[in-house]
């Protein structure tokens, strides 16, 4: 029962963040993995993480620039 409470909150904290980051991204418009690592007080590495799980759930859109990628809503 322990295991499944702990479960529960992981799979609710990301649902949440994955909202955080799409109202983000649709007021910003554009965003950097470093500015969405800044708003959400984590590391750039997370941020990226979270954005390529929102890429592949094809929530949204990622643009190479050089030496930076770009994020857009879908």
């Amino acid at each position: 029962m322990y295991i499944h409470s702990n479960i529960n909150r992981y799979l609710l904290m990301n649902i949440q963040t994955k909202k955080k980051i799409l109202n983000y991204i649709g007021k910003k418009r554009v965003v950097t993995s470093s500015e969405l690592a800044k708003h959400l007080k984590v590391s750039w590495n997370t941020a990226q993480g979270y954005l390529m799980r929102l890429l592949i759930e094809k929530k949204i859109i990622e643009i190479k620039k050089q030496g930076v990628n770009l994020w857009l809503k879908k």
